[in-house]
Parts: structure tokens; sequence; C-alpha cells
């Protein structure tokens, strides 16, 4: 017997019995929408994409490149001092079979040259370069970012509210209402990483790890503030009937409705493009640490999108098979980043196999 979790589509067509667990992502999903044959599906999202009522359209025109970016006489590892040139300001997919060198050429032969030629960070200068005879155009790139599926972080301080730079703000909403100044309640009381407002018992952490001698950690609500993080007197102040911890509880998608269209415009711009890439779902206080790989991805795709604010700037994206573990129409919204991220002026280079990226 096997059973495998996948959304390629070969694959689907290939199993003799399909579970299919939905309808949506996050709160929308947990149920149970279809199990049975390819043949008898019903309509479900999978099942559109697989019929083709749902379908990721072919551009209908395509980009012509600002410039280009040559590798010359790359020779890591199995390439064959090959000559390669990336056309600059336009999306541009490296394919192939696994082991072919696609990874050996944009991570280790452009990537860390580039690194170096732009000034490498602290700790990069350990990472050996790719060989290869000279790298031209280097000039007209001014950043070269690197966008894995890596944690973006390792503690459950941090989280998307704090990654984005929304919970500034949303702190100082809260320092600004009469209930906080009354009490003398400044922003940073609002606070779970640090301040007076946080619980003392956790930390802010929510809950407390119990180490065990033989076992794995244990995690337990705090009983202090039963996993609400904040002292009374702060969880006290209301926005609109909400407390900070109400307000941190909210899924991305609710958030956009809570906050007032003009005053919180800015914030709920960068929220937006969250639900925009399929995240809205996520919690604005829920921990990077659990994110898997694809959510992380694109949250760092969102976090560029953020720092840029709609202005071109020359960066250079290199992504690795950004479709891993995505479903059809995660790929539609990923997609659709790909293309605002080259609208700002930007380069792609995603290494991947998926047919509806690389069309």
């Amino acid at each position: 017997t096997l059973v495998v979790v996948e959304h390629e589509e070969a694959v689907l067509r290939a199993a003799d019995h399909l579970v299919e667990i939905g309808p949506g992502r996050g709160a929308d999903g947990g149920n149970l929408v279809y199990a049975g044959a390819l043949g008898a599906m019903k309509r479900t999202l999978t099942a559109d994409y697989l019929t083709g009522k749902k379908a990721i359209p072919v551009p209908a025109e395509r980009r012509k490149p600002r410039g280009w970016l040559r590798v010359e006489g790359a020779m890591e590892h199995n390439l064959k001092g090959i000559d390669v040139d990336f056309p600059l300001g336009v999306f541009t997919c490296i394919t192939g079979v696994s082991g072919s060198g696609k990874s050996t050429l944009l991570h280790e032969v452009l990537y860390r040259n580039l690194t170096r030629l732009n000034g490498a960070e602290a700790g990069e200068e350990s990472e050996p370069v790719g060989a290869c005879k000279a790298i031209h155009g280097a000039e007209s790139v001014k950043t070269v970012v690197l966008v894995d599926q890596s944690p973006l972080a390792r503690t459950p301080r941090s989280s998307p509210a704090l990654y984005l730079g929304v919970f500034d703000t949303i702190r100082e909403r809260f320092a600004a209402l009469p209930e906080a100044l009354a009490a003398g309640l400044t922003a940073s009381a609002f606070s779970f990483n640090s301040g007076t407002g946080r619980c003392d018992r956790c930390s802010g952490m929510g809950f407390e790890k119990i180490e065990m001698q033989f076992l794995s950690d244990v995690f337990v609500r705090c009983p202090e503030c039963e996993g609400r993080r904040y002292q009374d007197h702060v969880l006290r102040v209301r926005l609109r009937g909400k407390s900070i911890a109400e307000v941190l509880n909210l899924t991305v998608t609710q958030a956009i409705a809570f906050f007032d269209e003009s005053r919180d415009a800015a914030l709920r711009e960068k929220l937006q493009l969250l639900a925009d890439v399929g995240l809205g779902y996520l919690q604005l206080g829920q921990p990077l640490n659990v994110l898997s790989g694809g959510e992380s991805q694109r949250l760092k795709l969102v976090g560029h999108l953020v720092e840029q604010g709609g202005e071109g700037s020359g960066s250079l994206f290199i992504l690795d098979e950004p479709t891993t573990g995505l479903h059809f129409d995660d790929i539609a919204l990923l997609i659709q980043v790909f293309e605002r991220l080259v609208a700002q002026g930007n380069t792609l280079l995603v290494i991947e196999h998926n047919l509806e990226v690389i069309k």
C-alpha cells in the first residue's frame, strides 16, 4: 500500500485512489471533500485544474530584456565550461533533469560570484565560489537575493506581523487609545517580546517548556496568562472591541477587514500582499518557526515586495524549485508574485520543473 502526499499532475493521474482535503486553506480547510477514483472526482479545486475548468494562462506577451548578465566558462562540478546569457528585467526559468547542473550554475557560480563582486556579507567569505572565467554585466545588478525554503526563524517569538513590520503600527494604535493613555501604557507595553506588559511567568511566549530527561521537550499553555502572552491590565485596553492578544489571533484576511481603510491603509496594503500570495489564513501572531518551506518562501517574497514599496530596485532574485509542496492554485498565486517583482524592475531566475511555471 502506498500513500503519497502530492500535487504533481502526473502522480495524481497515475494514482488508483485520490483523497482530497479542503476545500480551502487554514480555517477553510480540514474537511474531506473527495475520496475515490480520478474519473469520478467531483467539483473540487483539484478537479477544476485536472479537467481544465481552471488553468494558469500562458502570457499573452513576452517581455523584452533591458540588458544581459553573462557567465563565461562555468566549469564547477559537472558544468563543461559553458557560457550562459541571462536576460535582465525579465522572468527566466532554468530547467533540466535532476543532477544536470542547474543549482551549481545558479547557486555556486552565479550567486556566490555576484555576492563576492558586490562585497560579501559577514560569514559568506568562507563560501567557496563556483569556478568560471568571468562574469559580465554584474554592474547592472544592484543586489542579488537567494530566496530558498529555509526557515525564517528558529524562535517562536517571530511572527508575520513582526516580519512585515506591521506590529509596530498595531502597538502604536493601542498606545494611542484613551484607556492606554490613562494607564500610562506606551507602545512598548504592547510588545510580547520585551517591555512591562508581557506575562512575567512565560515572558510573553504564551507557553512554558517542560524539559524531559529521556523524551522530547513538552510545551504547555502558560497557566498565568492562558496563552494570551500579556498581563491583565494590558489586555483590558481594547481597540474596536478587541484586546492586543485577540488582534494577534486574527488571520491576515480577518485583520484586513478589521483595520480601518483610511487610517490603516499602509498596514492593510502589506497584509493584502500576504492574502494575494495565498497566506491569508496565517494568524498575525503565529510563530514563524512552524511555517512550511513553501509558506516561508512566499513570506520572504512578500517581505521583499514590502521593502521595495512599489519602486523598481534592479535586484536579482534566485529561487530554487519554489513550487515544491504547492497545489495548482498556490502556483497560480506564486506566479502573480513573480509578475509583481518583475514589474517593479527586478530580475527573476527560477530553477523549476513545473510546466505551469516554465510556460
